[in-house]
């Protein structure tokens, strides 16, 4: 079987609520057109900045369901596996291949701190439960399980995992990678504020967070790096930069979901054990947003 190349803008995308915390999929189905709108060549549903784990059963299908009918095939939507079991993983990736999704962005089983064998094990069951390709999500400081190269080039048997999200938060292992395994994977970056370094160093794609905010400076920025204009890179990473910095604090969520209520795509409303922001923390995270709104550089075509 051949599967696709994976490459581009997948956005991580924020799962929006009403006030109330129940499912808003008409506010999804908005930012969800505003990011294809702006050139994303992918749309990754239910992951950490999604909310996976307050999701419950039906509604981590519903929204898998709606983004397969809004995208209408104009970009593969992906949908987040971070289930507390292996066999819980291998149910949620049959029910979304029924769904009609594209793949899946794959994290080790939740809570518990599996070794080495046991996370390969996670992985190969999930690959096994399903024919669509999917993204190994390599998280060691949220998810305290660190997949290395050598065990990467050790999965390099399993045909349907065709892509990494390297988020370790260390760019050398970006060249360890390429040294480890080549080309056998598409390599994804997944820690906003270490795009332009990981770019330097040579990556097919980005799983981006704050910039579901600003899609059209955030594809834009990413189009800068692939044509090689470095210098207006530098220069536009510079303005993104405290933005992008807000997806790599514990509140992400919350932090990124006021980013997009600011900017008139979204919701800041998330569901417990989250609280929305307040006091001065808020003020100084709305401080960052309304400078970078304000401040937006002017995107100029070549």
């Amino acid at each position: 079987m051949s599967y696709p190349q994976w490459r581009g803008v997948f956005p991580a995308v924020t799962t929006q609520f009403h006030q109330d915390s129940s499912l808003d999929l008409n506010a999804c189905a908005r930012h969800w057109e505003a990011l294809i709108s702006a050139g994303v060549t992918g749309l990754i549903v239910a992951g950490s900045l999604g909310e996976n784990q307050t999701l419950n059963f039906a509604e981590k299908r519903a929204l898998v369901a709606e983004a397969v009918k809004i995208a209408s095939g104009r970009v593969p939507v992906l949908s987040g596996v971070a289930e507390l079991s292996t066999a819980a993983a291998c149910e949620y990736a049959r029910d979304c291949e029924r769904l009609g999704a594209a793949g899946f962005m794959v994290m080790p089983a939740m809570v518990y701190k599996a070794d080495a064998a046991e996370t390969m094990s996670h992985f190969r069951r999930v690959a096994a439960a399903t024919s669509l390709p999917w993204m190994l999500y390599n998280n060691p400081v949220g998810y305290s399980v660190d997949v290395t190269p050598a065990q990467f080039a050790a999965l390099a048997d399993v045909p349907n995992l065709i892509a990494l999200k390297e988020s370790s938060a260390d760019t050398r292992r970006i060249t360890e990678l390429r040294i480890a395994v080549g080309d056998r994977y598409a390599l994804f970056v997944g820690v906003d504020d270490l795009i332009l370094q990981s770019s330097v160093l040579g990556i097919d794609g980005w799983v981006a967070g704050s910039g579901i905010a600003f899609p059209r400076e955030n594809q834009f920025f990413w189009e800068l790096t692939r044509t090689g204009r470095w210098e207006e890179a530098r220069a536009m990473y510079r303005w993104f930069y405290p933005l992008l910095k807000l997806d790599t604090h514990v509140k992400f969520v919350q932090y990124i979901k006021l980013a997009v209520q600011e900017a008139g795509l979204g919701r800041e409303w998330i569901r417990e054990p989250r609280l929305p922001l307040a006091g001065a923390e808020r003020e100084r995270v709305l401080g960052i947003i309304r400078h970078g709104l304000a401040t937006r550089p002017e995107l100029t075509a070549r």
